[in-house]
């Protein structure tokens, strides 16, 4: 997030929520919107193909059909450009490339993106003169706007509206991404992505390369990586001959289950490192006990860049010990074990003696995190990235006088259909999420009888008028068929979910909507797009 969660809650006059399920995905978030809107009068406009509860205290609800988030973006800066509505200081002394976006926009009139997205025209003025008439106003968005084969292009359309605006380096503005887990933002921070070293340090820099070549004795190569989505299926390309898994269930969490399968089955050696045994677990070769949240310290950066610090409450069960200690003691004897001429500093920078020694390796190799130490962080200090030195105070809002690279890049972005659309075999849209009450895989949330007992089994959410063209209720059981596979599962007859398109969650393995979901990958993210494949529904019969 460019902003924080405080920041925005307090200052943003709209918000402008577009493939977020906030008040059930973020729900503290989700709290201070509705509070934001109820309390001091913010506008909401939320951008999304299902009736999420947000849309209760929102004064637009767009709702445009799945995969048609670009068309939707620049219908809306067609119109503001045309009402004469854009931020034409910001656009002229902090941007780059306005004159294109114009040109291509042109393209987008009110009609033809009514056409493309089903969002009418009279809701695509009124959401554009809000935007245009209230400022500050501040995007939110998650997984609904990144999980496409567009995720990117959606991603860079969203700065491109907030450019045209002048909503970035201001209290209550910015470009606000919510991370779907606890850590994801620190795990991308620490270099958890194939292309870069920590603090977003490209491994192609010959400089990089050599600064982290001398901090770790030995030698590193300039090639860009796999991410998750190429390393699985390129064991049947036998690129890939073992994984090591730490706190992941491919099973349930990628797409095309039965794809996945094959691949685990096929790989030569599998580790696997965890609190519970997962659906993964059985194609592990090596089973390693991880540990939770509870048993260990170290920190946490966020949605909103802040680093926190969690502290052991209880001490790890069994042979399980701290993560760092495994995977510095399997590094330790891979070292002893091979042929490999490394330096010494290769073998100390695995001596670590506590997490506060990886933070100060962190902080000497992370420029955004060259403040940050235990010390600071055991007094109850926390921040948010960039913290440049040890008496910084860290950075609230991001691009206050500039952005990184000087001036922000417009980039137009053009409206591309998702890579798989329904037809008259499978003439349904499938989206998928999950629910306020199970979390991801459902290894954790499955095992609370109390959650269990509000939701205890796989739904389909199927709108109204589909069910009575299938001659369905409430209580049926259906077969939902993509070209990857099949479940069945009870469907939920709701409006949430517009005709001709269904929802479902992947919680449960007995049903899990990965089963059918599409490999179909962004080009430059490699995510895959979760948020739109073509299924068909059938009634099997009454579960009662």
């Amino acid at each position: 997030m460019s902003n924080s969660i405080e920041d925005i809650a307090t200052h943003a006059k709209v918000f402008f929520a577009i493939g977020t399920n906030t008040t059930e995905q973020h729900p503290v978030l989700g709290m201070r919107i509705r509070q934001a809107v109820k309390q001091r009068g913010a506008i909401l406009i939320v951008a999304d193909p299902r009736r999420i509860p947000l849309v209760d205290f929102a004064t637009v609800h767009l709702r445009h059909k799945p995969g048609t988030d670009n068309a939707l973006i620049n219908g809306l800066i067609h119109i503001i450009l045309e009402k004469d509505l854009q931020d034409k200081d910001f656009i002229n002394q902090r941007t780059e490339g306005f004159e294109d976006l114009q040109a291509l926009v042109q393209e987008y009139t009110p009609e033809h993106v009514a056409e493309i997205t089903g969002v009418s025209i009279e809701q695509l003025n009124q959401a554009a003169e809000i935007m245009g008439n209230n400022k500050p106003m501040a995007v939110l968005w998650a997984m609904g706007i990144t999980q496409h084969t567009t995720g990117v292009a959606n991603v860079m359309n969203l700065a491109n509206l907030q450019m045209i605006l002048g909503n970035f380096g201001i209290p209550g503005g910015g470009v606000n991404p919510l991370r779907g887990q606890n850590n994801v933002q620190g795990a991308c921070d620490m270099g958890g992505l194939p292309n870069v070293y920590p603090a977003y340090q490209p491994v192609t820099s010959d400089d990089v390369r050599k600064k982290f070549e001398d901090a770790w004795g030995t030698s590193l190569s300039n090639a860009v990586g796999l991410t998750v989505t190429e390393m699985i299926p390129g064991v049947l390309d036998a690129k890939i001959k073992a994984f090591y898994i730490l706190g992941e269930d491919p099973i349930m969490s990628d797409p095309d289950t039965n794809h996945i399968r094959r691949c685990l089955e096929e790989c030569e050696f599998i580790v696997l490192q965890e609190i519970f045994p997962t659906e993964t677990a059985p194609y592990a070769d090596v089973l390693l006990p991880g540990v939770s949240f509870a048993e260990k310290t170290g920190t946490y950066t966020n949605t909103e860049r802040r680093i926190q610090m969690v502290r052991k409450a209880i001490e790890p069960e069994g042979e399980a010990r701290d993560d760092w200690k495994t995977i510095a003691e399997l590094a330790k004897r891979m070292l002893a074990e091979s042929d490999m001429n490394v330096a010494q500093s290769a073998w100390s920078g695995w001596d670590y003696s506590s997490p506060a020694d990886i933070m100060k390796e962190i902080a000497a190799l992370t420029p955004s995190y060259a403040g940050v130490n235990f010390e600071r962080l055991e007094k109850g200090e926390t921040f948010q990235w960039p913290v440049f030195d040890a008496n910084h105070p860290g950075t609230p809002i991001l691009h206050v006088d500039k952005f990184t690279r000087g001036k922000g890049k417009i980039i137009p972005v053009e409206h591309i259909p998702p890579a798989e659309l329904p037809d008259d075999e499978y003439p349904l849209v499938l989206s998928t999420g999950r629910v306020l009450y199970h979390w991801h895989g459902g290894e954790l949330s499955r095992r609370s009888k109390g959650l269990l007992e509000i939701y205890d089994r796989p739904l389909i959410e199927i709108n109204e008028e589909d069910a009575v063209r299938m001659n369905l209720n409430g209580n049926k059981l259906v077969r939902v068929t993509s070209r990857r596979g099949s479940v069945e599962l009870e469907a939920l007859v709701t409006d949430r979910v517009p005709p001709g398109m269904v929802f479902g969650n992947f919680h449960f393995p007995e049903a899990s909507i990965n089963n059918l979901t599409i490999n179909a990958l962004d080009p430059v993210s490699k995510i895959p797009e979760y948020k739109v494949c073509a299924v068909k529904v059938e009634v099997v019969s009454d579960p009662s």
